[in-house]
């Protein structure tokens, strides 16, 4: 929604929002392009009669701002509607779908585009470096857009996603989450097919070949051509590291076309993701080799194991992982990376899927390689929540304040640690926090 604003805006309109809880990077890149935001649901800030209500799926019946709108009879649109018909109408629309890395491959498949010197617009679910914004509306026909399956609104129960109509569709991959909207992985494939059913035959899907549930998603009925990519060697892209420490990267494409570069960040679901990346920018007309070498200069994603303070050799990082999946592979690449160092993790299991236990028997095994684990216990969570974390023994230490946890963690953090904060939200500022208290407690400045 924050980046929908920031398309309104650059679309000439005057823009206002509101949201229960604002924290950076949104607030502050909303901030610099003149947008107020109201904190707080109340009607009070309708009073200024909007030509349209643009509502987010976070709004449901019963809160207050959402009643007046509908008592006063105002105009009102969902977000992706407005998008759809304000933005995407008549562009070429590449859109990211699926259940990890939405955000790192939209990010990479823009400044893939940009490099060209596409000028793309992009609507992105988190801030880019090499951008500095989630959202522009281009120069260009071609747009990126962050496919969320998430519901619309509280009018419209059907995926946002179905409202873009990509020409040029990213599938990565596909596994249970969002649980307090769909009830079981059949659901999901279900809303995953309507989303194919809106790419043109003249269009691309661009799919991982190795995950089982996109193959039975295609099973299902197909009608746009598809290309293959996996780290393995029998899709239609692949790609390998060059070296141990993930910093050298080569891309073979169709017609044994390859191409190698070397890159500022690492992991194994990275280098998936830039491969999905410069095969959607094919579509666009970019080389394999001109795309591999934008990789090279390819900065990552705030918030994406972003390093954001090093303090006495202490290494903090921000991270957005917070399904089982994306956890454990966060933590394997930190160790590929690092190797030696101690890997500790402090996490927030803050989305709605977590706080109804859907995950909690996965959470011990995704966290299992790391050193040490901080974990902060959201009020709601199910009775079973410890005991299916008992498998981490010593190595876990379980809080429902955030200043107790962080300053256990100062206590207990050495020099060469990389300390990984790992949450959907803001953590009750735990990482900025314990950043200042490293400086008190051991000296220096963060860097």
């Amino acid at each position: 929604m924050g980046g929908i604003a920031a398309l309104a805006r650059a679309a000439g309109h005057e823009v206002t929002g509101c949201d229960r809880n604002v924290y950076p990077p949104m607030s502050s890149q909303l901030k610099s392009l003149g947008i107020k935001i109201h904190e707080g649901m109340d009607a009070g800030q309708l009073d200024i009669n909007p030509d349209c209500v643009v509502v987010g799926n976070v709004m449901s019946r019963g809160v207050e701002v959402v009643e007046a709108m509908l008592d006063r009879g105002m105009p009102y649109k969902s977000g992706p509607a407005w998008l759809a018909e304000n933005v995407l109408n008549d562009r070429h629309v590449l859109a990211v779908a699926g259940t990890h890395g939405k955000t790192t491959t939209s990010s990479m498949l823009a400044w893939i585009l940009e490099d060209a010197g596409h000028a793309p617009g992009f609507l992105i679910g988190g801030i880019p470096a090499d951008f500095g914004t989630s959202a522009r509306f281009g120069e260009s026909e071609y747009f990126v857009v962050e496919a969320d399956e998430y519901d619309t609104a509280f009018f419209d129960k059907r995926a946002k996603f179905v409202h873009y109509r990509p020409r040029t569709l990213v599938l990565n991959n596909l596994e249970y989450d969002h649980a307090d909207i769909y009830k079981d992985m059949d659901a999901i494939l279900w809303q995953f097919h309507q989303l194919l059913r809106t790419v043109p035959g003249g269009g691309r899907i661009v799919m991982n070949g190795a995950d089982e549930n996109l193959r039975q998603l295609v099973e299902q009925g197909c009608w746009t051509p598809i290309e293959t990519f996996s780290t393995a060697d029998d899709t239609d892209w692949t790609a390998r590291f060059g070296d141990k420490v993930e910093r050298h990267i080569g891309m073979r494409g169709p017609g044994d076309r390859a191409a190698e570069a070397r890159w500022k960040i690492g992991g194994i679901y990275n280098l998936e993701n830039a491969l999905a990346a410069v095969a959607a920018a094919a579509s666009a007309g970019v080389s394999l080799e001109q795309a591999v070498d934008s990789m090279s200069r390819f900065e990552g994603v705030k918030r994406r194991m972003e390093r954001t303070a090093t303090v006495a050799n202490i290494a903090i990082y921000d991270d957005f992982a917070h399904h089982p999946t994306a956890i454990a592979k966060s933590i394997h690449s930190m160790r590929k990376r690092y190797p030696g160092h101690r890997v500790v993790v402090a996490i927030e299991p803050r989305s709605n899927t977590m706080k109804l236990g859907v995950h909690n028997e996965l959470l011990a095994d995704s966290l299992g390689d790391a050193d040490l684990v901080w974990m902060f216990r959201p009020e709601g969570m199910p009775d079973d929540f410890e005991s299916n974390l008992q498998d981490l023994g010593g190595k876990l230490s379980v809080f429902d304040d955030y200043d107790r946890l962080v300053n256990d963690m100062s206590t207990r953090v050495l020099g060469g640690d990389q300390v990984v904060f790992m949450s959907n939200g803001g953590f009750g500022s735990a990482r900025q926090t314990l950043t200042a208290l490293l400086q008190r407690t051991r000296g220096g400045q963060a860097s």
